[in-house]
C-alpha cells in the first residue's frame, strides 16, 4: 500500500466513522482531526469522489531547475570513478574538467540516483563491476580498501571459521582485601563464542601472553586447528615494540597475526566487551554477594566453573550460535576449519578481514 492509498483510507475512514456515530464532533475527536478538516474532506469527496482525496499539498518539482542532462551524467560517472570523494571535493574536481556544478547540486544528483553516501556509492560500484566485469581503477581500489578498514574499525567482525580470529581484552574486576587489584584477561573465539578468562594482579604484557600460552593455544592444539589472528585494543599490555614487547614477541613466535582496534572506540572489540558485561552480571555480582574471597585462587576456581557452564550448557544467542552452546557451535564448525587449514597449506591463503 502506497502513502497516497494510506492517506485516502484514513480520510474515508473518517467519513464512515462520522456516518456510523452520527456525530461529526465525536468522529473528529476519535480520529484526532478538526471539524474544519472533516468538512474539507467531505466536500472534496462529494465533488470529486475518491480521486479528490489524493494528497495535493506537495509542490510539484520544477524540472527546469535541474542541471543539464550531460552534467548530471558527468556527476554520476564521477561518483563511480571516485566513490570516496565528498560533494565539495567532487565539485572542485569537476570544475577543473570544465563541468560547473555546486556541491549542493552534486548532492541533489546523488540523491536522485541513490548515491548520496560513501557506502551507497561503494555498493553501487560493486554491483556495477559484478554486472559488467570492468577493471577497477586505482582510486576505486583505494576506496574499497578504505571501506574495508572502516568496517573492521567499527566492529563489523568478519570471521570465517573457528580459529580464524580471536578477540582479547583486559577487564578490571575490582580490589580484594589482602590481594589488591584484580584484572581479568579475556579471550573469545569470534566464530563459536567459546570464552576463556584468567585473573591476574597486574596489567602487564607478560600476563596477556600467559593467557594465550596457558589456555588458548593448548585448546586449539587439542582440536588440531591453528589460531590465525588476534584482535585487541591499543593498550600497553597488547601493543609495543615488536622486538621488546612480551605479547608482540609471543605472537610473532607463534605466527599469529595481530590486529588492533580503532583508537578510543571500544565498540570495535564489541564481542569481547559484551562478554565482559555478561561475566560481570552473571558471575561477579552474584559471587561477591555469596562469598568473601580471601585469595585469587578461590575466585579463579569459581570463575572456571562458571566458564564451563557458559561454554557447554548456556545457550548463546549470537549470530552463529543461534541458541546453541558455544562448544556445540565449535564442534560443528571443526570440519570446515580443518578444510580451510588444508587450503592454507596448499597456498590458498584466506583474505584477512
Amino acid at each position: 500500500m502506497t502513502t497516497d492509498e494510506k492517506l485516502i483510507k484514513n480520510k474515508l475512514g473518517l467519513l464512515q466513522l462520522a456516518s456510523y456515530l452520527k456525530s461529526v464532533s465525536e468522529a473528529c475527536r476519535v480520529m484526532g482531526c478538526s471539524r474544519d478538516t472533516f468538512y474539507r474532506i467531505k466536500k472534496a469527496h462529494e465533488e470529486g469522489g475518491i480521486e479528490a482525496l489524493r494528497e495535493t499539498s506537495r509542490r510539484r518539482p520544477n524540472l527546469r531547475n535541474r542541471v543539464a542532462e550531460d552534467i548530471e551524467q558527468a556527476v554520476v560517472a564521477f561518483a563511480f570513478e571516485n566513490p570516496s570523494y565528498g560533494q565539495k571535493r567532487a565539485s572542485d574536481t569537476l570544475r577543473l574538467r570544465g563541468v560547473f556544478i555546486s556541491a549542493a547540486g552534486i548532492r541533489c544528483v546523488w540523491l536522485r540516483h541513490g548515491l548520496e553516501t560513501f557506502q551507497k556509492r561503494l555498493k553501487a560500484l560493486e554491483e556495477r563491476v559484478a554486472h559488467t566485469g570492468e577493471v577497477l581503477t586505482e582510486c576505486q581500489l583505494r576506496a574499497l580498501e578504505k571501506a574495508q578498514e572502516e568496517k573492521i574499525a567499527w566492529g563489523e567482525i568478519e570471521t570465517e571459521h573457528v580459529g580464524y580470529l580471536g578477540s582479547q581484552d583486559t577487564f578490571y574486576v575490582g580490589t580484594l582485601k589482602g590481594v589488591g587489584r584484580i584484572y581479568q584477561q579475556t579471550f573469545i573465539d569470534t566464530y563459536s563464542a567459546v570464552a576463556f578468562a584468567k585473573l591476574y594482579t597486574t596489567k602487564q604484557p607478560i600476563n596477556s601472553a600467559d593467557l594465550l600460552n596457558d589456555q588458548i593455544l593448548p585448546f586449539f592444539d587439542q582440536y588440531e586447528i591453528p589460531l590465525l589472528r588476534v584482535l585487541t585494543d591499543r593498550g600497553t599490555e597488547f601493543c609495543g615494540r615488536a622486538d621488546a614487547h612480551d605479547y608482540e614477541l609471543f605472537l610473532a613466535l607463534n605466527d599469529i597475526e595481530h590486529s588492533r582496534t580503532k583508537a578510543k572506540s571500544p565498540q570495535t572489540n564489541g564481542i569481547c566487551e559484551r562478554f565482559q558485561k555478561t561475566v560481570l552480571d552473571e558471575f561477579y555480582r552474584i559471587a561477591f554477594r555469596r562469598k568473601i574471597y580471601l585469595a585469587l585462587e578461590e575466585l579463579q576456581k569459581d570463575l572456571n566453573e562458571w566458564l564451563q557452564t557458559y561454554n557447554t550448557q548456556r545457550p548463546h544467542q549470537g549470530k552463529r550460535c543461534q541458541g546453541k552452546t558455544p562448544m556445540t557451535t565449535l564442534l560443528e564448525n571443526l570440519p570446515l576449519a580443518k578444510e580451510k587449514q588444508l587450503d592454507m597449506n596448499n597456498g590458498d591463503l584466506p583474505m584477512a578481514a
